[in-house]
């Protein structure tokens, strides 16, 4: 089966400051081999995303190594409010961190969020980390400031209902979900064990996973939030939180079409034309992935292409396998072997 090449608007590549674990080389490849031809890449890193320096840091760390294409966030922070004007045409968004989060990027102050709102251009999207009352907050805040706002990685019953309301209102709200969240909850916490179940927003109940199925509709995007860690820190005594997931999204969500939970253009709807529009990216011309949406396989970390070398769906049997990735024309990805060079993928704000 033909499908457009996928967008994940929600990866973290972890390079400056974590390359051990990812860096833009492996990162894109991982997405390639995920069916993925554009990634939009997290602020959080060491050091993070906030101004003119630490964005040239990591776009020339990009064009140097990245396979396939990308855009990077610029995080909201306390001390950045007059560089965001002059950087807003060079960043995928501006990503405010509300709630709990990896890294010193998160905004506790509301006059920060005011602030952030009102000089934020117009064309930049806005995507918000927030949870429970702090996205309550944010939506209250898109409806102030009549501007639209992104929910990252959606993942609680009132949540989801909350948008849902948010949005018969006409508020400009749009969300995403993780498929951590869609396939795994609290009651996977004892065979995971509890570093490798680590994650924000954490695990949630069974109902709260059935809670967005129940309102597929609602959602706009499938997002990964692609947030690797080594082994050796999820297993250690203060675990990072974050799960690899670039390479089993698919796969994962391509069991859900064939248990009729989903339909091949519910996918197309959240990981090609919503990401596309959402955050106004350009077009990709010549731009496709093969799926043998037939083919059953297992999930081993050892056959995953990211640097971090595990995967919390480890033995899990999928079906739906990527065969190959075609980007602007040129092979990148073809029957597990990644063919895309360092340095080919393209910054889409500079298309």
């Amino acid at each position: 089966m033909k499908l457009p090449g996928l967008i994940d608007p929600h990866v973290h590549i972890r390079e400056p400051g974590g390359i051990h674990k990812e860096d833009w080389s492996s990162g894109t490849a991982a997405a390639l081999a995920g069916g993925f031809t554009a990634v939009l890449a997290m602020p959080n890193t060491i050091p993070p995303i906030v101004d003119h320096s630490s964005l040239e840091q990591s776009l020339a760390a990009a064009r140097q190594k990245a396979r396939c294409d990308y855009a990077q966030y610029l995080g909201a922070g306390p001390d950045n409010l007059a560089e965001l004007p002059a950087l807003s045409h060079q960043v995928a968004g501006l990503k405010m961190y509300l709630d709990q989060t990896f890294g010193p990027l998160r905004l506790d102050d509301l006059t920060l969020w005011m602030a952030h709102f009102d000089r934020c251009p117009a064309h930049l999207p806005i995507v918000a980390h927030a949870e429970r009352r702090s996205l309550a907050a944010v939506i209250l805040m898109a409806a102030l400031y009549h501007r639209p706002v992104h929910l990252a990685h959606v993942s609680l019953r009132e949540e989801i209902l909350l948008i849902r309301k948010a949005k018969e209102q006409g508020l400009p709200v749009t969300c995403e979900v993780a498929p951590h969240h869609l396939f795994l909850s609290v009651d996977d916490i004892p065979s995971l064990g509890a570093g490798r179940s680590e994650v924000r927003p954490r695990l949630a109940s069974a109902a709260d996973r059935q809670a967005l199925w129940d309102n597929l509709e609602v959602i706009d995007c499938f997002a990964t939030d692609h947030a690797p860690h080594t082994l050796g820190e999820k297993d250690s005594a203060t675990p990072p939180p974050g799960f690899p997931g670039l390479e089993t999204a698919l796969p994962l969500l391509l069991n859900a079409v064939h248990e009729g939970r989903l339909t091949v253009e519910d996918l197309v709807l959240r990981m090609f034309i919503n990401p596309r529009k959402i955050f106004n990216l350009p077009d990709q011309p010549e731009t496709w992935i093969d799926v043998d949406v037939e083919e059953t396989w297992e999930i081993q970390a050892s056959n995953l292409v990211t640097r971090c070398a595990w995967t919390p769906f480890e033995g899990w049997k999928v079906r739906g396998k990527i065969r190959q990735v075609v980007l602007r024309g040129r092979l990148a990805f073809d029957n597990g072997k990644i063919l895309a060079p360092p340095g080919s993928g393209q910054n889409l704000r500079q298309i």
